[in-house]
């Protein structure tokens, strides 16, 4: 982590100097490093979706619902990670339509897993 605040930090200064003559790179600056940071993480990314299929394994969940769990994760830092680049670019419009996107895609692929949590609560009622 403190490696990861430290490049942060010195691309903030960087483009805070940089900005002053040269606002498109002041920009690509951030972004180059905001997807370096994200490549340097990947590694971790990868061993917690490997703890998470290990625990569904061994509680007997079925995959699908993990699968789709995560990738309703991911579909949410994706979106806010590019909503935060359209922001920083001075496109809050853009960004907007971004998240939105990114919900509209959440809810879509959470109704098969809420469809299922209905009916099992819907069996689980005593009938009669």
């Amino acid at each position: 982590m403190i490696q990861i605040v430290g490049i942060a930090l010195v691309t903030t200064f960087l483009a805070l100097i940089v900005k002053e003559q040269k606002p498109n790179f002041a920009f690509l600056l951030v972004v180059f490093v905001g997807c370096a940071i994200f490549l340097f993480l990947i590694d971790q990314i990868y061993l917690i979706i490997r703890m998470i299929e290990k625990i569904a394994i061994n509680a007997n969940i079925n995959m699908i619902y993990v699968e789709t769990i995560l990738k309703i994760i991911g579909i949410a830092y994706i979106a806010e990670f590019a909503s935060h680049i359209t922001k920083d670019a001075g496109q809050g419009a853009i960004a907007a339509k971004v998240e939105l996107a990114g919900k509209i895609l959440i809810l879509a692929m959470a109704i098969p897993i809420l469809t299922v949590l209905i009916e099992t609560v819907i069996n689980m009622i005593p009938k009669g």
